[in-house]
């Protein structure tokens, strides 16, 4: 029996177990899964929870309840990936042989990577939202303030889910206004991007919708340190901003064990192609979802176009075939503007996102680049799909790859 081992039971690696299941040959080849976490976690939500839109009771669920029967799980957490001689030690001492690696061992926050963020006043004057604690812990201090200075924060980009930032502010400009003292409550975007968005027409229209709400932008802004006595953050450029309560996102970098097996940058993302997400290094690993360096969204649309494209082309390049470069990056963000509204992007590696109508042309229902009811309820529907369709391995019937059909060029 031939051997396929998946590092990591998150998004991207549960649906790549569940669609493998369903298309290789199960009497030629064994499927084992190894996570450490027991819990698996609907990020999304995480935006949700400090405004008391969501209980964080609702976003977690077994991962074992969404791993097929016949695809072994191994709890425990990965010592080291010793590719040269196909094996992954665990840190209960035991190893696992594989003649295919796939890795989906995500993406994390490091806060204490930032001087003075992660010390004495994380989890009082300075939060994140960024994992489901500190989403909880965020929710007391949205809940307890009475006026001031919000300063939402970006270390470094790539991010998980880069509009959820904005998200974020837009959802706090409609919360305090439900409160009665918007007028008391200053709302700051500091960003290392030179606009709201990475790119030029997103960025404008999303620019403009914060402008709005008085949301205010500090573009070009690259924090150097924190001073959490003085509460003011200062860019390298020594630039301060004062706040009274600091939403930091903070770096985002791969799991540890991937800078420490040698097979990432930096910031311990995998080198990949992006097109089959085939490594750099190993010709029979892959890297799929958070954990890759491919130049697209850290988001769960993404891993869910890239798996749906995966799945066969692995089948094929095992039978001795040639890779496909199938996938073009597509990613659909949708982001919450407060007000029971929303805003969707529909884009990929090339094209930018573009106003118009999504999935069918003219009559959408949602609109692209446009803030919209239904475009906030498609968000919410969202978290049932995750659940109930994407997490199981089925597909939903639209294209993994970019359409232009319903976007209008500016």
């Amino acid at each position: 029996m031939k051997k396929i081992v998946i590092l990591g039971a998150g998004t991207a690696g549960t649906m790549v177990a569940n669609h493998l299941n369903k298309v290789m040959d199960r009497s030629q080849w064994n499927i084992t899964i190894v996570d450490q976490d027991p819990i698996h976690y609907y990020q999304a939500g995480y935006v949700f929870v400090p405004f008391g839109l969501a209980n964080e009771k609702r976003l977690v669920k077994p991962k074992s309840k969404y791993i097929p029967d016949s695809v072994k799980m191994v709890q425990a957490s990965i010592e080291l990936i010793d590719a040269p001689n196909n094996q992954v030690q665990l840190a209960n001492n035991s190893v696992l042989d594989y003649d295919y690696l796939i890795i989906c061992t995500g993406t994390d926050i490091y806060p204490e990577e930032t001087p003075g963020l992660a010390e004495h006043e994380w989890g009082k004057s300075i939060h994140s939202f960024y994992t489901l604690q500190t989403s909880v812990d965020l929710r007391r201090a949205i809940r307890d303030f009475q006026g001031g200075r919000i300063v939402v924060n970006v270390v470094e980009n790539p991010i998980k889910c880069p509009v959820a930032p904005m998200e974020f502010l837009m959802l706090a400009d409609a919360y305090f206004t439900k409160q009665g003292i918007r007028d008391r409550v200053e709302l700051i975007y500091a960003t290392p991007l030179s606009g709201a968005f990475t790119k030029p027409i997103a960025s404008k229209r999303i620019g403009d919708l914060l402008e709005k709400k008085n949301i205010i932008v500090e573009p070009d802004f690259y924090i150097e340190r924190a001073d959490p006595d003085a509460k003011k953050i200062i860019s390298y450029d020594e630039r301060e901003i004062n706040y009274d309560l600091l939403v930091s996102i903070p770096l985002n970098k791969g799991a540890d064990v991937i800078g420490k097996s040698g097979l990432g940058d930096d910031l311990n993302y995998s080198p990949v192609n992006p097109h089959t997400f085939l490594s750099d290094k190993f010709q029979n690993i892959f890297v799929l979802g958070d954990a890759s360096n491919a130049p697209t969204s850290k988001a769960g649309s993404v891993a869910h176009y890239a798996v749906d494209l995966f799945s066969e082309n692995f089948k094929h390049y095992t039978e001795g075939k040639n890779l496909t470069e199938t996938f073009d990056g597509h990613a659909n963000c949708f982001i919450e503007s407060g007000y029971g509204k929303g805003v969707l992007l529909d884009f990929n590696y090339e094209q930018e996102p573009l106003p118009g109508r999504f999935p069918i042309p003219v009559i959408g229902p949602f609109s692209l680049l446009q803030e919209s009811f239904l475009n906030h309820w498609g968000k919410l529907s969202f978290e049932w799909m995750y659940w109930n369709i994407l997490m199981r391995g089925f597909k939903i019937p639209l294209s993994p790859t970019l359409s232009m059909a319903g976007k209008w060029t500016e």
